[in-house]
């Protein structure tokens, strides 16, 4: 699936055809129910029931086990996804929603909204801030040894110049592992939103 940029804004899922534009995106990710049907579906291998779907919905807006979700709750967010949401989704190829089935898939264009769907939470530090302050250390400490500042004069340029390379490269080695390992959508029981 070679992604390509689109002249509307939109990113492409398969030569010819429009992807999710950034405002789609935004707008669809800008309800909660929205993103949790899509970080279940990342965590449960692309595919739900509806009405499975509709529970865990329910219990994590209502920070509640599965077993305390009440009917009512269930049945508020079963008609939701039904009948608002899904269909949505679906008309943009987020999801593939089956009405007479009700089955819920991940469509072609989910893979769109991965981008947006990083979350940052606590204390934690986003990447690009992580790598501007990396940038800026290295750029001081290299212009300090360019100006044979003590105590950097012990080693010579090229060491110190080898020195930044090497932070880079493990800061990125260590970037790519935890985007591969930690920050996938359903690595974890429940959306990282709720835990912030």
């Amino acid at each position: 699936m070679s992604k390509s940029v689109q002249p509307s804004g939109s990113i492409g899922i398969e030569s010819g055809s429009e992807g999710v534009s950034h405002d789609q995106g935004f707008d669809l990710l800008s309800n909660h129910r929205r993103r949790y049907v899509l970080y279940y579906l990342h965590e449960r291998d692309q595919r739900a029931e509806l009405g499975e779907l509709a529970e865990v919905v329910a219990a994590w807006e209502n920070e509640v086990s599965l077993s305390e979700v009440s009917s009512a709750d269930r049945k508020r967010v079963y008609t939701s996804l039904q009948q608002v949401h899904l269909p949505r989704m679906d008309d943009l190829g987020v999801v593939e929603f089956d009405d007479r089935e009700g089955t819920v898939r991940l469509g072609p264009a989910s893979d769109d909204l991965d981008v947006y769907m990083e979350v940052v939470t606590g204390a934690d530090v986003p990447w690009s801030q992580f790598y501007l302050g990396l940038s800026v250390l290295n750029v001081a400490l290299l212009a300090a040894a360019g100006a044979d500042l003590a105590p950097l004069t012990a080693f010579p340029d090229i060491a110190w110049g080898a020195f930044a390379t090497t932070t880079v490269l493990v800061a990125s080695i260590v970037h790519t592992y935890y985007n591969r390992t930690e920050m996938r959508l359903g690595s974890t029981d429940r959306p990282a939103e709720l835990d912030g």
